[in-house]
């Protein structure tokens, strides 16, 4: 069937994001059509104005060619579809139903109405265009950061080529305002990106040398080099823009209802249109054909199903699009119903709620200065790759002079071995100490943070603790779910039992449990789901939450450092790794579904108030324009109501 006609209760067209190539196709979008339209409206315009003033020459066949030109430029698309329909064994939509109306109005001498009708309905498809668009225009900003090509270091030069044909290891450079073409691994000393497209955030962001670089954010300092981490299929931003052309395609519950009721409700009306036209011959005294057929005419207008198989896709394409400009990625219409159920939030610790960026919080030393205890510590622990190990080196810093170390010994589980500046140094936890029989302060063992003991020359010397940093919005995030209603919040955590206790207890979460094994996460949630009354969204980052993030009714994942495996698994994926994120989500899938509600209840009481006044030839086929094509507009413009809101 053809594609020219962007209503979806005939076709596909609404059914797909419709943005694959970055434009919009569908007559509503085309320039061609307005002067068209505009011509049938003055002509229209013309008619009726002859009409009130009675001008002589404008009675019989003249009047009649008149109104068929007016008719023309905005019918014959329609007339066309529905001729498609008919061979393609459609027999009733949208446009079979707008062609019997129109023609039949010809036929009993209502011209004008007959123009108006499809002269309203084009106009209503120009609106439905142009709320498509602004619905698309969020996320087509993920579409305008695709790169063109990437200059890739060949041969000792730089060729452009296209992104897709570079390989993992080979070099590229990118200029000052270009877009990254490709994941890779900062080369360059330095440089600030702008990656709003990627993760909503219109602030700069700085990447130092050997840290990742996303394909999709915009080099704004100067020329760097990167190296290339993944095939542009595996990139970032390629499984961001699969993501979303791939949202619209998963239909909301309310979404399919429609759908599903439209079918069987279309040949409904039509049969009760003729219904009306032939039943009263029978039992009516003074039959008029031609009064019975208009109130059928003005029945099959009213009844098109349009404005609720319009506006409730677009109204769910909307929040999708809401989304995105924030940050957060639907995987389809249906999550954002799932969302507005969700009582009980399950959350991950480490990179969901924290940095997953251990730093030094706490150093004790009754021997040492401050400063020469960090010293031997970060010596002896810079040659390790540890993340503790990495807190404390970079907790010391440049300004603090590192000593020799030599003869370092890697005991697992324990710790570190070696000899800095001459002496035996002992840094780790507490089986360490225990293992080579040194004495320490009971009182260590109360310590709840991660803790580093140091022994040198046999003595016990210290400790630090070193803690995971919170995420700013934490506090503010599980405060809102709180707000809004949630009815439980739950913290998981492979991390110590009284770290991740003392932390939920900060943050205001409910309970929370630690010491986990990813099956222990999963046991927690089907613990939690086997109270029907809940409804469990489960919020995690690491590949080690991917099965949580499977069980949960809705995965979200943090996708901006996330591991691709839970953002493949997750239904919704936050861009900007931001807690507080998790809120807006849920706010835009209620604000979504308010707005299909009241779509629904304002398409179906306008039509079956006025269905029963046209039934009764109370309402003309003005009223039925209004029926049809006003609250399809008005539905639409609510439906873009979301755009405009704020979460």
């Amino acid at each position: 069937m053809s594609q020219s006609h962007s209503c979806s209760c005939c076709h596909e067209e609404t059914e797909s994001t419709g943005i694959s190539d970055g434009h919009s196709s569908g007559r509503g979008y085309s320039l061609k059509i307005y002067l068209p339209v505009l011509a049938s409206l003055l002509l229209l315009l013309a008619g009726i104005a002859m009409d009130y003033f009675d001008i002589g020459f404008f009675t019989g066949y003249i009047r009649l060619l008149w109104y068929v030109i007016a008719y023309i430029p905005v019918g014959y698309p329609v007339l066309k579809e529905t001729l498609e329909g008919f061979i393609n064994k459609e027999f009733f939509t949208e446009f079979s139903l707008m062609s019997i109306a129109t023609l039949g109005a010809f036929a009993i001498g209502e011209y004008p109405e007959a123009v108006a009708v499809m002269l309203f309905y084009t106009v209503g498809e120009l609106f439905q265009g142009a709320a498509v668009n602004r619905a698309k225009e969020n996320i087509k900003v993920l579409l305008d950061v695709r790169p063109d090509s990437a200059a890739v270091l060949r041969d000792g030069i730089y060729l452009n080529v296209p992104p897709e044909i570079v390989a993992v290891g080979e070099y590229i450079q990118v200029k000052a305002g270009e877009k990254v073409p490709l994941d890779g691994e900062m080369l360059s000393e330095s440089s600030s990106f702008n990656t709003s497209a990627l993760t909503g955030e219109s602030k700069p962001k700085t990447i130092r040398k050997g840290e990742p670089v996303l394909a999709g954010m915009l080099n704004l300092d100067r020329v760097i080099e990167i190296r290339v981490a993944k095939e542009y299929s595996d990139s970032s931003l390629a499984k961001i823009l699969d993501l979303v052309q791939n949202a619209a395609s998963r239909k909301a519950k309310t979404e399919l209802l429609i759908r599903k009721l439209a079918k069987v409700y279309t040949p409904i009306v039509f049969f009760l249109a003729v219904a009306i036209t032939v039943i009263p011959y029978f039992i009516v005294n003074q039959y008029d054909f031609n009064d019975w057929l208009y109130r059928a005419l003005v029945f099959l207008v009213i009844s098109c199903p349009c404005a609720l198989v319009i506006s409730i896709p677009l109204g769910y394409f909307g929040g999708i699009g809401a989304a995105s400009h924030h940050g957060i990625l639907f995987k389809g219409a249906n999550y954002l119903d799932l969302m507005t159920k969700v009582n009980t939030i399950v959350m991950d610790k480490t990179g969901t709620l924290t940095q997953a960026v251990f730093k030094v919080q706490k150093i004790e030393s009754a021997l040492y200065s401050q400063n020469e205890f960090i010293c031997i510590a970060a010596s002896i622990e810079s040659l390790s790759n540890h993340p503790i190990a990495k807190a404390i080196t970079e907790y010391a810093g440049t300004d603090i002079y590192l000593k020799e170390v030599s003869d370092t010994e890697e005991i697992p589980g324990h710790g570190l071995k070696g000899i800095v500046d001459g002496r035996i140094v002992l840094a780790g936890n507490t089986k360490l100490l225990d293992k080579f029989g040194i004495e320490y302060p009971r009182e260590v063992h109360a310590v709840v943070e991660t803790i580093v003991l140091v022994a040198i020359d046999g003595q016990y010397a210290g400790y630090l603790t070193i803690a995971d940093e919170v995420k700013d919005d934490a506090a503010q995030a599980v405060s809102s779910m709180h707000r809004l209603g949630i009815r439980q919040t739950v913290m998981l955590s492979g991390d110590k039992s009284g770290i991740t206790k003392q932390l939920a207890g900060d943050l205001g979460v409910d309970s929370a449990y630690g010491d986990l094994l990813p099956e222990d996460k999963v046991r927690y949630i089907e613990e939690i789901k086997a109270d029907p009354n809940h409804v469990v969204a489960f919020v995690g980052d690491g590949i080690n939450d991917a099965p949580a993030l499977a069980l949960s009714d809705v995965g979200i994942a943090m996708g901006g450092m996330g591991s691709d495996a839970a953002i493949e698994v997750a239904d919704v994926v936050i861009q900007t790794d931001q807690p507080s994120k998790i809120v807006t989500a849920i706010r835009i899938a209620k604000a979504t579904r308010q707005i299909v509600l009241q779509n629904i209840v304002l398409a179906v009481g306008v039509k079956v108030a006025v269905l029963l006044l046209g039934a009764f030839a109370v309402a003309s086929m003005w009223e039925a324009v209004f029926a049809d094509v006003g609250v399809a507009l008005l539905a639409i413009l609510n439906a873009v109501r979301i755009m405009k809101k704020k979460f």
